[in-house]
Order: structure tokens, then C-alpha cells, then sequence
């Protein structure tokens, strides 16, 4: 079983020490599964979350299917463009957040875009994730110099700063002001699954002298010898277009994709832990 942290409501002053997210990487490097809402369905995903807790998931990454997810490679934007033709709704994702959180205190964290907090109304959307204890959120389309369009109604669920291969010259601010944790892009492009990927080591490096946020790396990761060589230097690390691939099997039930899910995540946890 996976470590647990309790989401905490609190005051802003102190909703960067209490989101729960830091926690899940103090007794061991971070697994950050991602999944999208609503691919193959929902009703199959609250069976993966759990499967994925049960093998070893710290931290998990929930994508909210946007029409033009900029950020996501082929496997995601697929997945994304199944959960909207199937009809997939926001209400609906709130409603599988709740039947999680009816029976884990996993740190939950939405990844999603800035048209779909503007449509419904940021100060709404916020209030909706503390409301369900979502820990943090994640918005790749908002650059780090226009978090402040969000931040006063954040209040105790992090807003996750993303520092990428272009961020040199800004690594050093980002990292300062970070929540919850740092997520570290591992290349240019979008997100999808990698044979090699480049570990830059002295950015990590750079980050931590920075900030005591941890830094999870993401895009691109999908082996066990990636996670084990990513982990060397980072806090944690985030897996999505490889366990997306592995729920849209379309040729295997949904019993023999749970099972490949739950093989896959233990033989990351085993990497990490190694």
C-alpha cells in the first residue's frame, strides 16, 4: 500500500506546509500515476485508481479531458478526445473524485487547462477542489508569470509550478515560489512515451538549492529503468502516456488491463525503492 496524507483545509497562509502533497514524498521517492478521466470510463478508472494505490502510487494525477490538451502527446490527446466523444463531464469527474475520497486520503491532484477553470469560474473551480479534497492543481497552458491570475483563490490546494528545459533563466523564481511540488518537464515537446530520455541533473540541482519543495519529473518516463535513474536525483516521478496506453487496451477486458496495471505500477515502485 501506498503512503497517505489527509488533505487538509487551512488558512492560505498556511496551505503550502498542509496540501498534503510534500508529505507523500517524505518517507520515499514519489510513483505520480496519471490517468485520464473518463477513458475507457469512469467507472473503469475509480477501479484503476485503486488498483494503483494497492501497488505502490503516492500521488494521483487525474487529467480533466480538455478539447485542445496543448500539452499531450498522441496516447493522451487520443484518451482525451474517447472521454469527451463518450460524454465525459466535469460534474461527473467531481463525482468520482468524492467516491474516492469516500475510501482514500491518497493525495489527489487535477490536471487540467485554463479555459476549463475560466469557463466555470476560477474562484467555483477552486472551491470545488478544496470541496473534494484535491491537494493541488495543475495548469500547463498558465506560464509562471500568470499564476497570479488564480492565486487568491487557491487557498490550501497547491498550484504546481511546471519548470521546463526553456526555463533557465526564470528556474530560480518558479522554484521559490512553488506548492505542493516542483514538476520538472524531462524534455522538450509534449507528453508520450520515450526510448531515452536526458536527465539533466545539475537543473535538478539547481531547483533544490532553490526551494525544499520536492521535484517530481514527468514527460516521457514509461520503463523501470527510467524511474530508477530518474529517482537518483529527483524526489519522484510522474508516469502518464504509459498507463493511459495500458487502460485503452481495447483487445483485453477490463480484468486483464487491472492486472498489466497492477504488475506495471509494482515494477515502478520497485525501481524507485531500489
Amino acid at each position: 500500500m501506498s503512503n497517505t496524507a489527509k488533505s487538509t483545509q487551512t488558512s492560505p497562509e498556511s496551505s503550502i506546509l498542509d496540501s498534503g502533497l510534500t508529505q507523500a514524498f517524505a518517507k520515499r521517492k514519489a510513483f505520480i500515476p496519471f490517468i485520464t478521466c473518463g477513458d475507457p470510463s469512469l467507472e473503469f478508472n475509480e477501479r484503476a485508481i485503486f488498483t494503483l494505490i494497492e501497488n505502490g502510487a503516492d500521488i494521483i494525477e487525474l487529467g480533466i479531458p480538455f478539447s485542445d490538451p496543448v500539452a499531450e502527446g498522441a496516447v493522451i490527446q487520443a484518451a482525451t478526445a474517447r472521454a469527451l466523444e463518450s460524454g465525459t463531464r466535469l460534474k461527473e469527474i467531481f463525482s468520482l473524485v468524492e467516491r474516492v475520497r469516500a475510501r482514500s486520503s491518497i493525495p489527489l491532484v487535477f490536471m487540467t487547462y485554463a479555459n476549463i477553470v475560466f469557463s466555470h469560474g476560477s474562484r467555483w473551480f477552486f472551491d470545488q477542489a478544496r470541496r473534494l479534497g484535491v491537494n493541488g492543481v495543475i495548469i500547463p497552458d498558465v506560464p509562471y508569470e500568470e499564476r497570479g491570475e488564480f492565486l487568491p483563490y487557491t487557498q490550501g490546494v497547491d498550484l504546481i509550478s511546471l519548470i521546463t528545459p526553456t526555463s533557465d533563466d526564470r528556474i530560480d523564481h518558479i522554484a521559490k515560489d512553488a506548492q505542493g511540488f516542483i514538476y520538472c518537464v524531462s524534455s522538450l515537446g509534449v507528453t508520450g512515451v520515450r526510448n531515452a530520455l536526458e536527465i539533466n541533473a545539475k537543473t535538478i540541482a539547481r531547483i533544490k538549492q532553490a526551494s525544499s519543495v520536492p521535484v517530481a519529473v514527468g514527460f516521457g518516463i514509461s520503463t523501470p529503468e527510467q524511474a530508477h535513474e530518474i529517482a537518483k536525483y529527483a524526489d519522484g516521478v510522474i508516469i502518464g502516456s504509459a498507463i493511459v496506453q495500458i487502460c485503452a487496451q481495447h483487445d483485453k477486458n477490463h480484468e486483464q488491463r487491472l492486472e498489466e496495471l497492477g504488475n506495471y505500477a509494482t515494477s515502478i515502485r520497485n525501481a524507485l525503492d531500489s
